[in-house]
């Protein structure tokens, strides 16, 4: 079941240095929120920091609150394996696991988490997944050659069926159609509209238009000058956010003076 997430003075660290701080959001449930900002501001930080990535890099840290219908992912009590596993990652490079086949690449997750299947369980998880990345009709009839041999993509696609496969609460995207022609960008953002309405999806983008296209909230960060950290300016419904922002570098940013 999709979650809500509630950030509170979130500061993120790589050991002393500050790299985004202050932010204090709500993310809506069965929504796609677009994280939009210039390179350097610090989205994809923010970004990893949602399900505990951030941490996987030597001396990084938090502090602050990230819930999930009120629980603190940050707890100490709270296993950051699980996190991960609730809040699921696409990455902005297709990334499926280049030794295994299509049909293992979904079912990896489920393998790291030391589920043991039947055989009909297993075919029914890839196929759920396929479908739910809208990709089964195009590979139901060679789920045993090597994902990396699907067209750039068909490899979105199944990172995604491959996130989906544990049934997550949450999806965060990491510029997902940066690496892709425009032909799968539209596949891209076309599945994204339909998973909305079963996850919650947070999404970095460069792409102006398609945060525009894909969202309906925008939340803008920027930086205040060089060396300092990122911080998040504004968060809007996404039509406030491209036809009348409150803050002036919102605008001046979505019109292409900077950045």
């Amino acid at each position: 079941m999709a979650k809500s997430i509630e950030v509170e003075d979130l500061d993120i660290y790589y050991e002393d240095f500050l790299a985004v701080e202050g932010v204090s959001m709500r993310i809506p449930a069965r929504s796609v929120t677009a994280l939009i900002g210039p390179s350097g501001c610090g989205k994809s930080t923010f970004l990893r920091s949602l399900n505990r990535m951030h941490e996987v890099v030597p001396g990084a840290r938090v502090r602050g609150t990230v819930s999930v219908d009120g629980q603190s992912l940050y707890d100490d009590t709270v296993d950051p394996v699980e996190v991960r596993r609730q809040i699921g990652m696409v990455f902005q490079r297709p990334n499926p696991f280049p030794t295994m086949s299509i049909y293992d690449n979904v079912l990896a997750g489920q393998k790291l988490n030391n589920r043991r299947l039947q055989r009909s369980d297993a075919d029914e998880i890839v196929e759920r997944a396929l479908r739910g990345a809208n990709l089964w009709e195009e590979v139901k009839d060679r789920l045993g050659k090597p994902g990396k041999d699907l067209s750039g993509g068909q490899q979105q696609r199944l990172c995604i069926a491959r996130a989906i496969a544990v049934r997550p609460q949450v999806l965060l995207m990491d510029e997902p159609c940066s690496a892709l022609d425009p032909i799968s960008t539209a596949a891209i953002e076309a599945l994204i509209d339909d998973l909305r309405r079963e996850y919650t999806i947070v999404i970095v983008t460069h792409n102006m238009q398609q945060a525009a296209r894909v969202s309906q909230q925008t939340a803008f960060f920027n930086l205040a000058g060089p060396g300092r950290p990122g911080r998040l300016v504004e968060v809007n419904p996404t039509h406030t956010v491209f036809s009348s922002p409150d803050n002036p570098d919102t605008e001046a940013y979505i019109a292409g003076r900077f950045g």
